[in-house]
């Protein structure tokens, strides 16, 4: 009798630590912005998968690529001014092409100004920089 007892016991262990590992699996997936196809799991186009390391996203990888615009060739005017000295209505041509890139662009595109010696203006920050963590999770 304490066989079965320990038995089914060991076995109601067994089956939600397999249910607990599962569902972190299943949560670490879409944290990453994977889906899960059956039990396997499916990494979005242009994605490695690797997000702690990957270098997709990084500056330093781009070192020797040449600089890509984003039909965005006007704000090259606004080379090395501080992000702090614009004024209202040049923000709004950051602004503007801020909006018009897709998601998945905007770390591109930071990067780009990062190249060309512009500062993103300070009231844009936050607002890109919370485009671009969304598209990473």
């Amino acid at each position: 009798m304490w066989y079965l007892v320990g038995g089914l016991f060991f076995l109601g262990v067994f089956a939600a630590t397999v249910g607990v590992l599962s569902d972190r699996r299943r949560r670490r997936a879409v944290e990453r912005g994977e889906t899960l196809s059956g039990d396997e799991v499916v990494a979005p186009a242009g994605c490695c998968g690797r997000h702690d390391v990957c270098e997709s996203d990084s500056l330093i990888a781009t070192a020797g690529r040449p600089v890509e615009y984003f039909d965005d060739e006007e704000l090259d005017a606004y080379r090395g001014l501080p992000s702090d000295a614009y004024p209202e209505d040049t923000v709004d041509e950051f602004r503007e092409v801020l909006y018009t890139l897709k998601a998945a662009e905007v770390t591109g595109w930071i990067r780009s100004l990062q190249l060309r010696g512009i500062h993103l203006p300070d009231t844009l920050k936050d607002e890109a920089l919370l485009i671009a963590g969304e598209r990473r999770l």
